[in-house]
């Protein structure tokens, strides 16, 4: 055991953790009063049932030897068998499952911000379920695996902007078209607590460094650059939404604000082992004002009601962080990689590996979306009663308020 590095990827896979239940209190501050307890359930209960998802077949899925020409791997981990020993870093293997499981469970977590309000809790289990086995750890085992078909054609993906973002985004967005709008879509603000979401967002971005600098995997200069440039893409993005609301409407939002904030670290979590300093300002500023521009489309042309812009965020941001990488990955942040990005070295290879990468998540995470939401839906409704729906989840699912007056 190299117990620094084993250290740092305890408190690293400890802030990955963090950013579910980080997650929760951002979405749950952005909904109305009577769906605060069934949005924080629905975020949560990923702990609770994605945990054993992984533990028992995710990660062998993500992780085992490979037996599909670079897709899927066996099931040699099993329940975690044969998971002992320590890494190439010295890091204890247990552990590894641990890091990585935190990521699987933020990643089903952000598909529950587009489906508030009206989804069934039983019906986003199952879903859950099936999604983190079918899609996330195959996306996994494709671009992280060291056999992976992604990752040996050279397509690079540092901390999860397609395995995580582009996935989640993705699925968000099929089971917004499968599940239909809210019956009542709130026409102005619905956020019932926005210091709620604003604690919520700075724990998210907490846990969110740990996220980017522990996939690196050991304290080296990668993981340094990667605790770096995540800082400043955030920030980057966190301003450049603030002007754009500012120019555009004359009033900067909180909501706004955290919302560029996100943009930003989605955008820069694919890239931020691999771009500079330099690049990481540009991509934080230019993933806020594209995701801005694909918020108000998907809200206001296509009239989605992707509920808290999971897609429009994590999605959106994501395919940009994955061009982003294609751009900007330079051989001086990171001597491991085979090719540089096309701004670096005006080199096409590794910017048509990253579309084919993205191209990939969003058709793996739709289809399969789409068949697993059809499937339970021949069984059962996807969404609660209309009077349920109207009258707020929280007292008819679960039997609690949040707020006694």
């Amino acid at each position: 055991m190299n117990a620094i590095n084993t250290g740092f990827i305890m408190l690293c896979s400890l802030l990955v953790l963090l950013m579910t239940p980080a997650l929760a209190m951002f979405y749950s501050g952005m909904v109305k009063r009577v769906n605060t307890i069934n949005t924080i359930m629905n975020c949560f209960i990923v702990f609770g049932v994605i945990t054993f998802v992984w533990l028992f077949v995710g990660f062998s899925i993500a992780f085992g030897a490979d037996v599909g020409g670079g897709f899927v791997g066996d099931m040699s981990n099993f329940m975690l068998k044969n998971v002992s020993g320590y890494n190439s870093s010295g890091v204890p293997n247990a552990l590894f499952v641990v890091f990585q499981m935190a990521f699987a469970l933020i990643a089903g977590a952000i598909i529950t911000g587009s489906l508030v309000g009206r989804v069934k809790l039983g019906v986003l289990v199952i879903f859950l379920v099936f999604w983190s086995a079918l899609v996330y750890s195959v996306l996994a085992h494709m671009i992280w695996s060291e056999e992976g078909f992604l990752l040996v054609r050279g397509g690079l993906d540092f901390a999860g902007g397609g395995v995580v973002h582009i996935s989640s985004g993705v699925a968000g967005l099929v089971g917004v078209l499968l599940v239909g709008p809210r019956k009542e879509i709130p026409k102005g603000l619905q956020a019932h607590s926005i210091p709620y979401t604003f604690l919520g967002g700075i724990l998210l971005f907490i846990g969110w460094l740990g996220f980017n600098a522990g996939s690196a995997g050991a304290i080296n200069d990668i993981a340094v650059n990667a605790f770096i440039v995540t800082i400043i893409s955030a920030s980057s993005g966190f301003i450049v939404w603030i002007l754009t609301e500012w120019i555009l409407h004359k009033k900067p939002t909180m909501l706004g604000g955290l919302s560029g904030l996100v943009a930003g670290l989605v955008g820069i979590t694919p890239g931020c082992g691999f771009v500079s300093l330099g690049a990481s300002i540009f991509i934080g500023g230019a993933s806020a004002l594209i995701c801005y521009v694909g918020l108000s489309y998907i809200k206001y042309g296509l009239k989605l009601d992707d509920s808290l812009d999971a897609f429009s965020l994590h999605g959106i941001g994501g395919v940009w962080g994955g061009v982003a990488t294609g751009l900007f990955a330079s051989k001086s942040v990171n001597a491991d990689i085979a090719y540089e990005g096309l701004f670096v070295s005006g080199d096409f290879h590794l910017f048509g590996e990253q579309l084919l990468g993205i191209g990939v998540c969003i058709a793996l995470s739709a289809v399969l979306s789409f068949v697993i939401f059809k499937a339970i839906s021949i069984f059962t409704s996807l969404r609660v009663s209309e009077n349920a729906e109207i009258d707020g989840l929280d007292v008819a699912l679960h039997g609690e308020e949040a707020y006694n007056d």
